[in-house]
């Protein structure tokens, strides 16, 4: 409800999408972050209509969290703000509970005020150890260092976009309920690429297009997809930070909207059995010197000989990376043959069954697109290991390595089982990262029945940890 006494920040799409389009510029040119903090604390400190700027971090699943700082005081302590990490999954113990929040100025977001609220900004921030180190949980700062670091030694840039697959379903809380009703209702039956403009899938697309084009998203198409209530809203590609932060923003976007409507977004990789699943199908790219290295078109499919090494490191670990990229009880509902689910190890250019697909592509477009990857996965741990295992893994030596009938598993057990015994998963996370996430796995799988079978049961969703809440968690 508007009050006019309340002079608060509220801008039109227009507006707010030039100024997103700008500091993503920024991003891209690489704008040195202490001069872009100059920018922002002075705009902070000039527009008197904020109010609050909402600082954002993601737990070691994924999940997004957000804390309101009010303008003034932000902008008198942005250096030296503190959170209890006890309470965050994964993150410290009781013991030792205090971290620090250290504000990543250049990922600054204007945002919707009929979303978020007027008078609010957004920005992502990194977790600090007490002592200021980078916290090795939080994976967003382990993703930025590793893309700094492969651009200040091998010029490489690492883009990647994702196809973000979602359901929308009746009700503002759906998911939480799910252990009282056991069903999800559909809000549209339509099928792929098809909805009436005034039904409530299609209002609801047209509103999360409309806010993400507006954050700086540069939208590519929208649609309902195969299984009925379900959408895909893509957009284009960027550097790999920006393009994990997307994917949050995105994710709490569509959220937003649906809540709005009285409707829920899930992110569950198969909510409903018996029809498509969801997906997060990862397209990455590696340019060196403004060129696609990805790209030759006397190659394989177009792609490079270096494409074709990183594509075989990724197929080498694909068991080893998988419950990074299925993170949840449920995603292993998804890799079912029947419904073009990704699960065979191999690369194809054509078979939407194989882990690892070359679409079509040209000097600009030429990427990889990893098909397995779970829409509840953390973004941050996805894009490090699809890019630290594509540059860095090793290669079997199994024959005919992009053809060879192998499969990801079907449940969380042995993808549990491979990641713990996976030399590799404690390179790309470290071992004490690495026994956290296993822990925070194993709790939730030992909620769920070990045995799938033929319908979702409710601690597939009520331990669920993007539906989680203490109150759920203690329902045991």
């Amino acid at each position: 409800m508007s009050n006019p006494l309340q002079d608060f920040l509220t801008l039109s799409y227009a507006e707010l999408e030039e100024l997103n389009l700008q500091a993503k510029e920024q991003r891209k040119k690489r704008v040195p972050a202490e001069q872009i903090c100059e920018e922002r604390l002075r705009y902070l400190t000039d527009e008197k209509r904020i109010k609050a700027v909402t600082v954002l971090f993601s737990d070691l699943e994924g999940r997004l969290h957000m804390l309101d700082y009010d303008k003034k005081f932000l902008l008198k302590s942005w250096d030296n703000m503190t959170f209890d990490g006890s309470s965050i999954r994964g993150f410290t113990a009781q013991r030792e509970s205090d971290l620090r929040l250290s504000i990543d100025w250049p990922s600054f977001y204007w945002a919707p005020s009929d979303i978020f609220g007027p008078g609010k900004v957004l920005v992502f921030s990194e977790v600090l150890d007490k002592d200021g180190s980078p916290y090795s949980a939080d994976l967003r700062s382990v993703l930025k260092s590793y893309a700094t670091a492969q651009f200040e030694k091998n010029g490489y840039t690492l883009n990647a976009a994702n196809e973000i697959e979602g359901f929308l379903f009746k009700g503002g809380d759906a998911e939480r309920r799910y252990h009282e009703t056991g069903q999800f209702e559909y809000v549209n039956t339509g099928g792929y690429y098809h909805s009436l403009p005034g039904d409530p899938l299609r209002e609801f697309i047209d509103h999360v297009a409309e806010a993400q084009r507006a954050m700086g998203f540069e939208n590519e198409k929208d649609h309902p997809e195969v299984a009925p209530s379900q959408f895909e809203i893509n957009y284009s590609y960027a550097d790999v930070l920006t393009a994990a932060d997307q994917i949050q923003i995105y994710k709490l976007v569509c959220r937003q909207v649906a809540t709005r409507m009285g409707l829920t977004a899930s992110f569950l990789p198969k909510p409903v059995v018996g029809v498509n699943g969801s997906g997060m199908h990862t397209n990455v790219s590696i340019t060196r010197n403004g060129k696609n290295i990805f790209w030759d078109p006397k190659g394989e499919e177009q792609l490079s000989r270096f494409g074709w090494q990183f594509v075989d490191r990724i197929l080498t670990h694909g068991n080893d990376i998988c419950l990074m990229l299925n993170a949840s009880v449920n995603a292993y509902r998804r890799l079912d043959p029947h419904f073009e689910a990704p699960n065979q190890i191999i690369a194809s250019a054509t078979d939407r069954g194989s882990m690892v697909r070359i679409p079509i592509g040209n000097e600009r477009s030429m990427r990889v697109e990893v098909r397995s990857v779970g829409p509840d996965a953390n973004p941050y741990m996805t894009l490090l290991s699809v890019f630290k295992t594509g540059l860095e893994g090793e290669t079997s030596k199994v024959k005919n390595l992009r053809q060879a009938k192998r499969y990801l598993p079907d449940n969380i057990y042995d993808a549990l089982e491979n990641f713990i015994n996976a030399e590799w998963t404690g390179k790309l996370l470290g071992d004490d990262v690495k026994a956290r996430y296993a822990e925070l796995k194993r709790a939730s799988a030992d909620r769920c029945p070990r045995l799938l079978g033929t319908f979702v049961k409710s601690p597939e969703v009520q331990y669920h940890h993007e539906v989680y809440n203490q109150y759920l968690w203690n329902r045991f």
